[in-house]
């Protein structure tokens, strides 16, 4: 319970300095958004796997929707029932956050280290730098998927030693894997990687490490359907790039590690915002690095072999930190630097829990004072402007460091960790405040009723055309640009149809074409691309996607309005908007209702019979062949037949979809439907992992029955504790 009210008063004291800390960035613009309409989906009874009208992000089997993954589902289910999203996302993350905190501390028992040091180690981690600022406050794929990931690591230990069963493994892999974000995926490999080794070296074993290995191969098939559509339709994705490349973009040099430390770090590396960052990125806890000089480190040497799954997992992170900048899919190594705090805070803390000592305090105080200098030095050279801000920093970790040893010899270790912890709440405070306003935030409307009721109702299928760039900082509030403008999936809040929305896996030719970028901004020559006759069809492009609107914004279009409407379209007037858009709609109405998702037929006369997200079912005929357009992306997984024969899929401008119709046919029956592709292949591998695993509850079971009574095999199970 410690645990869990630390994590809450370290929620609290963040939200003190900033009540939008937890509502920022990609969870504004990606995926709360996501929630609502996944959540609104699922109450009308479907899963909207594909939204063809979404265009460019509506392919979910590939962005990080967490399809396949239940308590993302009860998330979406509950979304729509709330209208503040800030308070929506704060609660969401709130809960992961204590799932990860209990996940840290029961690693650091099943390492066998003292509750308190458990639990400084347990608040800690949500505290941390990039975790606090980065994946709690924006990106809460990986929030979710480093929770899951690290109770896996607690129960993997568990299992190797006999405690557990694989049940708990397999349940907390699949959550991890299923989150449909790639990194914690990879990272509960290098996880298991880690766990393997350091119990092969502490106990000299293969049946424990086959065991795990077992289980870990059964949750990775059972999880299989949450990234392989992803890989085969990368071809003709923005991730399609498999090449390794260096390009320093958020590496992180080693030499930073040793400001892990000290609360005012700002590190020096390369992102966004340049060399020198605005953000802790790189701070871990303000007693990691001091609380090394309070390590009997003989006693320590003697369990070496036991540190050496949270030893090996640090190192690991530490080096992918580095770089390279680029590994196919996994790009941006500063994105493990919570990974890297994670194996030092439970290295440390196990440590300091089973081998902690303030014997020969003075020389120990010393030596904790030059590696706060060292700390201090380092952290200075980074970022050398802000020299008093960080000499005060010091002074505060020393400071704190010294009250703590004398808790530590006059109350007890338990004391001694609770100051420990406590401290950690004005610091986050502190360094969530010194950055404000946050460089991050898109301000985006908190308040679903405040934004649908300032929003111009759209009906149809709506298309953006604007550049998220030109909004200056006045803009960005619902009595500004948000009252009559989207960026990323902030339509989805609105409950409105575009097809401009947020993707990281985005249609390569489908942004090519409209120059459409992941957070739906557009350059200017788009509006003249959209109303030019494609080659092959002499359609333009705003009939074959069957548009209904088009929004121009007036920063990026100034003077487009003045000018005469393409043909069958008008200037529409939406009063109180036109500070920021001009609206095109077409004269004889909607026509994304009008013959199902048929945009043209050349030579064919195409009748549609019915539509669904992932279905469209027309009666054609052709005396001499031609070709139906659909208004659908050509991602891979389409297939067609006519009266039940398999017909070749072919594209529109690398991205439309089109059927070549035979000579011949006369009222038959076309059918274009998409599966996610491999989705058999799914399905047998989870069913296999799904077996997999209950032999091995079975197995695990027998074992425990026949050694249930046997002193000796509870004892192979759990060696002696080193005496310390």
């Amino acid at each position: 319970m410690i645990t869990v009210f630390g994590v809450v008063a370290g929620y609290a004291a963040v939200l003190l300095a900033n009540p939008r800390h937890f509502y920022t960035d990609d969870s504004e613009s990606q995926y709360t958004p996501l929630w609502i309409m996944f959540g609104r989906a699922l109450r009308s009874g479907h899963l909207p796997i594909l939204v063809p009208e979404q265009w460019m992000t509506g392919n979910y089997s590939q962005e990080e929707a967490g399809l396949f993954n239940p308590p993302q589902l009860l998330i979406d289910l509950i979304a729509p029932s709330v209208n503040n999203l800030a308070l929506l996302d704060t609660v969401v993350k709130l809960i992961f956050s204590i799932i990860a905190a209990l996940g840290v501390y029961r690693v650091c028992l099943a390492y066998r280290s003292r509750a308190p040091w458990a639990a400084v180690a347990g608040i800690a981690f949500p505290l941390t730098g990039w975790f606090l600022f980065f994946d709690e406050a924006s990106w809460v794929t990986s929030l979710t998927g480093t929770a899951w990931m690290i109770n896996a690591w607690a129960s993997a230990v568990r299992y190797s030693r006999g405690k557990s069963g694989p049940i708990p493994v397999f349940v907390f892999l699949y959550l991890a894997i299923s989150v449909e974000y790639v990194f914690p995926a990879v990272e509960s490999a290098l996880m298991l990687i880690a766990v393997a080794v350091g119990e092969l070296v502490y106990r000299r074993k293969w049946e424990p490490v086959a065991r795990l290995t077992a289980v870990a191969l059964c949750a990775g098939l059972a999880g299989l359907m949450t990234y392989l559509p992803s890989m085969l339709s990368a071809k003709v994705s923005w991730r399609g790039n498999s090449q390794i490349n260096n390009d320093m973009f958020l590496t992180v040099p080693w030499s930073e590690s040793l400001n892990a430390s000290l609360p005012s770090t700002l590190p020096a590396f390369t992102s966004w915002w340049g060399y020198i960052q605005p953000l802790p990125m790189t701070y871990i806890a303000w007693f990691l690095i001091p609380v090394l000089a309070f390590v009997d480190w003989r006693k320590a040497r003697d369990a070496w072999q036991e540190f050496t799954a949270a030893a090996l997992f640090a190192i690991m992170f530490l080096m992918w930190a580095a770089g390279p900048g680029t590994v196919g899919p996994l790009r941006w190594p500063a994105r493990v630097l919570p990974m890297v705090a994670l194996g030092l805070l439970i290295l440390v803390c196990v440590l300091v829990g089973r081998f902690g000592t303030v014997r020969g305090w003075r020389n120990r105080c010393i030596a904790a004072a030059v590696l706060i200098l060292a700390l201090w030095v380092r952290t200075f050279s980074a970022d050398p402007h802000d020299v008093a801000w960080h000499l005060l920093s010091a002074v505060v970790v020393a400071a704190l460091g010294a009250a703590a040893v004398w808790l530590g010899r006059t109350r007890g270790t338990a004391a001694a960790a609770a100051l420990t912890i406590v401290a950690m709440f004005p610091i986050a405070y502190a360094q969530v405040w010194s950055v404000q306003p946050t460089p991050m935030s898109w301000n985006l409307p908190a308040y679903r009723s405040d934004a649908k009721a300032a929003f111009p109702h759209f009906t149809g299928t709506t298309i953006q055309l604007g550049d998220r760039g030109l909004l200056q900082p006045n803009d960005k509030s619902i009595e500004g640009a948000y009252g009559s403008l989207v960026f990323g999936n902030y339509a989805r809040d609105l409950e409105l149809s575009y097809v401009n929305g947020y993707t990281p896996n985005g249609h390569y030719w489908f942004g090519d074409m409209l120059c459409m970028r992941w957070d739906a901004s557009v350059c200017p020559d788009a509006y003249r691309r959209l109303f030019t006759p494609e080659p092959t069809t002499g359609r333009t492009l705003v009939d074959l996607l069957k548009l209904d609107r088009v929004v121009l914004q007036k920063a990026m279009f100034p003077d487009v309005g003045e000018q005469p409407a393409p043909d069958g379209w008008k200037w529409a007037d939406y009063p109180g908007h036109d500070r920021y858009i001009w609206v095109l709609e077409r004269e004889d109405g909607l026509i994304s209702t009008v013959n199902g998702r048929v945009a043209d037929a050349h030579d064919v006369t195409a009748t549609s019979l019915s539509e669904s997200d992932t279905t469209s079912r027309v009666r054609v005929s052709s005396a001499e062949g031609g070709r139906v357009v659909f208004a659908r992306l050509g991602w891979p997984g389409y297939r067609a037949t006519l009266n039940g024969h398999a017909l070749p899929i072919t594209t529109v401008s690398k991205s439309i979809l089109a059927v070549d119709i035979p000579a011949g046919t006369s009222n038959a029956d076309l059918e274009v439907s998409w599966r996610p592709p491999g989705w058999k292949i799914c399905i047998g591998t989870a069913v296999v992992g799904l077996a997999g695993l209950g032999v091995l509850q079975w197995a695990y079971l027998r074992t425990r029955r026949r050694d249930g009574d046997d002193p000796e095999a509870v004892a192979e199970r759990e060696p002696a504790e080193v005496v310390s």
